[in-house]
């Protein structure tokens, strides 16, 4: 198939993330079959507005703050004529509106959408400008097939008007060769983890004050990751007097990563919505137990005392008894740990591929037929 996807960004870009992520391992595997993927995205400052990124062709037009309204023009100009068997738009920030670009055939691609999450983010103008452009998405992708990443984004979608019927979820995986336990490197104290962005709406803020209400002195918690919200969540684990039993480790690099999961006795994920929870798996892959809240998305990515806890999302009682629960018990972490390996172990990026795979053909043969 010759496959054009549009999405905001590319892996390479300074504000990539997860659907980044499970882009390139999707799309990337399909051009390694064989495949003509060709990706048309934003670029930043200075980047070349041509690459070849894991066998994509990739187009980059304008920057996170402009392509919206320099994509649909560049297609006509330079894409439109390569008359793609099918174009996949990736909608993780604001729909473009493909459906009305006269492409053969469009499948929309959904990791999650931000709703009124997105009032807890950023100014209200600009949230309600993001909460205004998704209001039509049932209107306007009505006859489009989907691809949600998860049964809560499918959930999502169908509440907006999307038949079910026309949503496929597909999974993302892990490298679950990569992302393996090593008993050997578990701290020898109790350590509560997070690994993500630093943003107002993951809610940190509540892993940080619930275990400031763990009654366990020797627990220590480890923040991993960059955002503009750090400052903030630094001043408040200081006004709970927490000293050094916090730390803000910033950027971590991939082998960082995967010895922080290794590490820590339980993994803390408080986001009120996500499209799916993949740090969860990687968790779960290397043995360590999570904690999250019980919102769309990560409670599929945890199974309910089995490989962690789900809570209320906003209950710190119960996160802060949660989290102590799992640090005084190292049988527990053991055997959560144990069944989040065989859990992550059915998530792989080249099954995604496969049944991404699968899903278009299909597209592209019953609208040929």
């Amino acid at each position: 198939m010759k496959v054009l996807v549009v999405n905001w960004q590319d892996r390479e870009n300074p504000q990539a993330g997860g659907a980044e992520i499970h882009l390139h391992e999707i799309f990337g595997r399909l051009a390694r079959r064989g495949h003509d993927v060709t990706l048309l995205c934003g670029g930043w400052k200075g980047a070349p507005r041509r690459a070849m990124l894991d066998g994509m062709s990739v187009h980059r037009v304008g920057t996170r703050y402009t392509f919206q309204f320099l994509a649909h023009r560049y297609y006509e100009r330079a894409l439109a004529a390569e008359n793609a068997d099918v174009l996949v738009e990736d909608i993780n920030k604001v729909p473009l509106w493909t459906p009305r670009w006269g492409a053969k055939r469009t499948v929309a691609l959904v990791p999650h959408l931000f709703g009124s999450t997105a009032f807890q983010e950023v100014p209200a103008p600009m949230a309600a400008a993001v909460w205004l452009q998704e209001r039509p998405i049932g209107l306007i992708y009505g006859k489009v097939p989907f691809e949600a990443i998860s049964e809560s984004t499918a959930d999502d979608l169908a509440a907006r008007g999307i038949a079910r019927t026309r949503i496929a979820v597909i999974h993302p995986g892990i490298d679950t060769e990569a992302y393996t336990p090593d008993a050997t490197e578990r701290s020898p104290v109790p350590l509560v983890a997070y690994l993500g962005r630093l943003k107002r709406y993951k809610r940190v803020d509540l892993i940080i004050r619930a275990f400031a209400a763990m009654r366990n002195p020797t627990a220590q918690l480890a923040i991993a990751g960059t955002g503009d919200h750090r400052a903030a969540l630094e001043a408040l684990a200081h006004s709970l007097d927490l000293g050094d039993r916090v730390k803000f480790l910033g950027f971590i690099s991939e082998p960082q990563k995967l010895t922080l999961l290794r590490s820590a006795w339980v993994l803390a994920f408080t986001s009120p919505k996500e499209g799916w929870g993949i740090t969860n798996l990687e968790a779960a892959a290397c043995a360590t137990p999570v904690v999250a809240s019980s919102s769309p998305g990560l409670r599929e990515s945890v199974v309910d005392g089995e490989t962690g806890f789900l809570v209320p999302h906003g209950d710190l009682p119960a996160l802060a008894h949660a989290l102590e629960r799992v640090v005084s018990d190292p049988a527990l972490v053991a055997s959560l740990g144990a069944a989040g390996r065989r859990f992550a172990s059915r998530f792989t990026w080249d099954a995604a591929a496969e049944q991404t795979e699968a899903h278009l053909a299909r597209v592209v043969a019953e609208n040929a037929a």
